[in-house]
Order: C-alpha cells, then sequence, then structure tokens
C-alpha cells in the first residue's frame, strides 16, 4: 500500500506574470500589430468583419474611455449578449477602465437577469437588444425598477454612438493593479443558486497563457472560438488565452457544427476547446468527411469527462491530440490539465496535473487531513488563480476558502502518485445508502458504455429505510429504446448488489446550467414533486 500523500504543485519554472488584461493586450498590438485578431465567423462570407491586433487595442481603448466617462473605477457593468465582437472589446476596455465586468448568459429570463443585476449592485448594462426571440433590452427595461443602482442601459446596435461619446469625454483611464477584481462570474449552479466568483486580472492573465501552452499552441495559430463568452470557457480560455498568444481568433456568435467545420477548412483553423457535444456534433454533421481539417493541431475540452472511445474518435477523426481541462470558474478557471502527449487512458480516466504554480490535494472531507495517494476525497488547490471570493457573500466565500487559502471545489477524486487526478463525483452527489458510500462517477461511466444509453445521470434519492437510494436517470442513445431489465442485469453484471440502481427514469430533456451541465439537484427536486415515474 503507498504512503504517498495525494498533494502535487504544478511547474515553478515559468515565473508568474504581473500583468492585467489590458496589458496583455497592448503586449500582443505591440508584437504583431498587423496580424488579424479577430474575425466574425458569419455564415455570409460578404457580412464578416475583421480587425487586426493594432485596431482591436484601439477600439479596445476608445470603448475603456467610453466606460470611464460614465463609470467610476470598482463599479460593476454588466454584459448582456451573444458571441458579437464588441463583447471582447468590452472585455478589455471594462479591465482598462477599472470597472468589473458582470457576465450574463443571453438564455436569461427576467427574474434571472434581475437577480444577477442586483445581487452585483450593477451600475450599468450593455445589452442587445434581442437575441433568438429572447426580447432582452425589453427585459433589461421590465426589470430596471426593481434594480435600484442600475442608472445605465447602453445598447450595442447604438454601439458607433457610444464609442463616439468616450472620444468626446475628457477622462483618464485608472492605474490598474493586476489584483484588481476585474470580473464577476456567476457560477454554474448544479448544487444550488448562483454565487458571483469575484476574479482578478492576475488569474485570468496566467491562467488563460498556461492553458493555450498546455494545449500546444503557439505565437499565430488560427482558434475557432465557439465556447461562449459569458462563460469562463469562452472569455478566459479562448479570449484571454488567444490573445496571450497573438491567435487570429474566428468568432462563433452561435455554435453551428455544418458552419463551425467550413470555418476551420476556409481559415485553416489550428486550435479548437469545446464540450464534448459539440465535438460529436461535428463529427456527426454531413459536411465532415468533405471538411478539410488538416489544419488542425489541438483539440481542447472540459465540463464532463470524455470516455477513452470518444477520445479515440476524436483524436483520430479530428486528426490532432485531444487534451481536457478541469476546474471552476472560482480558480480562473483551470486547476489541472492532461498534455497532448498522454495517453488516450490518462485523457480518459484523469483530468491530469496542476497547472504551472497550482497546488493540489485530496483531502478528508471531514477531517481536512491529505489523503494516501489513490483513495477518494474532496480536491482542494491554491495558488494564484483562485478568486477573492464570492461577491458580498463573505459567508458562503469562508465556506470555499479556508483559512489557509485552500479552494475546496467538492468535487470527489483520487490522486496517483504521479499527481495525476480522476474526478469521482460531487462530494454532495456521493449517495450514501445504509452507511455505506456509493460515488455516481462509476455507475455512470458502466452505464455509458451501454449501447442504448446517451446520457446518464445517477442521482440519491431519500429513502425511509437506507437513507438514500440509487436513481438512474437515463436519456436513449438515437434511434435506441430502454429497457430497464437489460440494463439492471448489466449493472448487476460489473457491481455489487448495493450499487445497482434501483429506480429508473427515462430523459428527454436534462434541466442544464449555463455552461451545458446536468442539474443533479433539480432531478432530485422534480422527483420529490412527483414529476418523475418510474420505468
Amino acid at each position: 500500500m503507498t504512503t504517498a500523500l495525494s498533494y502535487a504543485i504544478g511547474s515553478t519554472e515559468k515565473p508568474i506574470r504581473d500583468l492585467t488584461l489590458g496589458d496583455l493586450l497592448v503586449e500582443a498590438a505591440e508584437h504583431a500589430p498587423d496580424r488579424v485578431a479577430l474575425v466574425t465567423g458569419d455564415p455570409d462570407p460578404a457580412a464578416r468583419r475583421s480587425w487586426t491586433y493594432a485596431e482591436l487595442l484601439h477600439q479596445s481603448q476608445r470603448t475603456a474611455l467610453a466606460l470611464a466617462a460614465r463609470f467610476d473605477k470598482g463599479e460593476r457593468v454588466a454584459i448582456w449578449a451573444p458571441n458579437i465582437p464588441e463583447w471582447i472589446m468590452v472585455e478589455f476596455g471594462a479591465a482598462m477602465a477599472g470597472v468589473i465586468l458582470v457576465t450574463v448568459n443571453p438564455g436569461f429570463r427576467p427574474e434571472e437577469v434581475q437577480y444577477v443585476l442586483s445581487q452585483s449592485r450593477a451600475a450599468g448594462i450593455l445589452v442587445l437588444p434581442d437575441f433568438r426571440g429572447n426580447p432582452m433590452l425589453k427585459s433589461v427595461e421590465m426589470v430596471q425598477p426593481e434594480c435600484p443602482e442600475l442608472r445605465e442601459i447602453i445598447r450595442f446596435d447604438e454601439w458607433d454612438e457610444f464609442l463616439a461619446s468616450g472620444d468626446a469625454a475628457d477622462v483618464e483611464l485608472p492605474k490598474i493593479d493586476p489584483m484588481d477584481p476585474v470580473m464577476i462570474q456567476y457560477t454554474s449552479g448544479t448544487t444550488g443558486f448562483p454565487k458571483g466568483a469575484l476574479l482578478h486580472h492576475r488569474g485570468l492573465v496566467n491562467n488563460g497563457s498556461a492553458t493555450i501552452e498546455r494545449m500546444g499552441i503557439g505565437d499565430g495559430a488560427v482558434q475557432v472560438t465557439t465556447m461562449p463568452l459569458f462563460h469562463t470557457g469562452g472569455c478566459v480560455l479562448c479570449v484571454i488565452s488567444g490573445v496571450s498568444e497573438a491567435v487570429t481568433q474566428i468568432l462563433v456568435e452561435a455554435f453551428e457544427p455544418g458552419l463551425v467545420l467550413d470555418l476551420i477548412s476556409e481559415y485553416g483553423g489550428n486550435a479548437l476547446l469545446g464540450v464534448p457535444t459539440m465535438l460529436i456534433a461535428m463529427m456527426e454533421h454531413p459536411n465532415y468527411e468533405t471538411s478539410d481539417l488538416s489544419a488542425v493541431k489541438a483539440l481542447c475540452s472540459g465540463g464532463s469527462t470524455v470516455p477513452s472511445p470518444l477520445v479515440k474518435q476524436f483524436e483520430e477523426g479530428l486528426g490532432a491530440p485531444f487534451t481536457i481541462v478541469y476546474g471552476q470558474t472560482e480558480c480562473s478557471p483551470v486547476a489541472t490539465m492532461t498534455s497532448p502527449s498522454d495517453s488516450i487512458e490518462d485523457k480518459a480516466d484523469t483530468i491530469g496535473p496542476p497547472m504551472p504554480h497550482v497546488e493540489v490535494k485530496i483531502i478528508d472531507p471531514e477531517t481536512g487531513e491529505t489523503l494516501p495517494c489513490g483513495q477518494i476525497g474532496e480536491l482542494v488547490t491554491r495558488g494564484y488563480h483562485v478568486m477573492h471570493g464570492y461577491f458580498e457573500m463573505p459567508e458562503a466565500t469562508a465556506e470555499a476558502i479556508d483559512e489557509h487559502g485552500w479552494l475546496h471545489t467538492g468535487d470527489l477524486a483520487a490522486m496517483d502518485e504521479r499527481g495525476y487526478c480522476s474526478i469521482e463525483g460531487r462530494l454532495k452527489d456521493m449517495i450514501i445508502r445504509g452507511g455505506e458510500n456509493i460515488y455516481p462517477r462509476e455507475l455512470e461511466d458502466l452505464l455509458f458504455a451501454h449501447p442504448s444509453v446517451g446520457e446518464v445521470a445517477i442521482v440519491g434519492l431519500p429513502d425511509d429505510k437506507w437513507g438514500e437510494t440509487v436513481g438512474a436517470f437515463v436519456k436513449p442513445a438515437a434511434g435506441e429504446t430502454i429497457n430497464k431489465t437489460a440494463l439492471f442485469e448489466y449493472m448487476r453484471e460489473h457491481l455489487a448488489p448495493h450499487k445497482t440502481p434501483k429506480q429508473w427514469f427515462e430523459v428527454a430533456e436534462w434541466p442544464l446550467t449555463g455552461s451545458g451541465k446536468i442539474q443533479k439537484f433539480k432531478l432530485a427536486e422534480q422527483w420529490k414533486k412527483g414529476d418523475w415515474t418510474e420505468l
């Protein structure tokens, strides 16, 4: 039995850089002023717009002046729009102006945006009037009376006038420190109501840079950006990562697999970051076989684990090494990551070792003691990447970040002697049936391997006798039907009887977070209300 403890720290060879987001963009514009920085990936090529790095810096500086004329340093300003190029100008412009950008999911409804605007005490919001039938401007105007600090509504369809107001203003941009807060991102809410993670320049700049470096993407590459900008997957792992290597970003307003294939072919896309469902949709698209994907050099995914058959399929099908990131909004967002050279098994079964300058350990959730390698406990992480805290939520912050600076992720994990970690589930997902600990990840992986299963969520359901019982929520694979008896017998072949789900439910649509994660707590809530019928 190993005596090594589950603790690892990433490489400290390269120093952490004390840069702001504005510094990063200035650096890229000085390095490659005439290189194309940003292209809009409109379906109609004639409608596409582009900016060099010099032009992107200039437009971001104009944005900063327009914001500084309206808001004081440290005030919060929300942005509610899909992946439009102005979003990126606001990301850097707000950072230069010293205002804290509050990101809002374009799919939100009035009560959701009201919560974000009220909780963040936003003084302003930049909004696209509507997107995909969501009347966003009307929603903001409707909730403004309930948001007493919201004094400015800035419309993206009046962008030129907004920039001109900054040109005419007599303002100076404030001095920004790398540890200043720069963004509030509301957590996905897989376990409850969203909290606003207050992130700083230093964390975002270094995390974005380290991620693209581990992907293996270098100076001047072409990156197709499909991840939503309101999420750290988009505004950090695509935008900030890309600027750190002065890449050319092809910005996709809303993911459509055929369009992404066309853009990769046309622009010689080298890098692509997307959740597994995006990559699957591309490979299942009719145009996949005829698309020119020869320039693709790196694929990166996150948000969920990827079974080894899919890893192999992605690497062989798209002809590039695959990496997976693990993290949370609260850690800017990446804590661990696999490498392109890792084995298929490591890419499928682990989330890799810690990122540079990042500490990770696995602890006993009850005692806080560091566990021996191979044992399952809570993954905690410490370093430059950890958020300042949850905005104006001191109790929630104290629960998340302990007195020694460790961020408690709430994820169950194990670590091997190399420092590679594997996720075993959520701490709150862990099912305790009659005193026996059951880890949903083990059951989900087994069920996912069955040909009739497309997606699955294992949830602990209250039980008078056992405390909790195992419930399986299953979405059939395309063209398949769910046979409860066959799946039960399949599970019994591989698992101890107490782990085998006793209650089975067929799912048509999942309750999802804004970043596409299944909200298990909602499944449990719906079950308690009687919304689910057992198979």
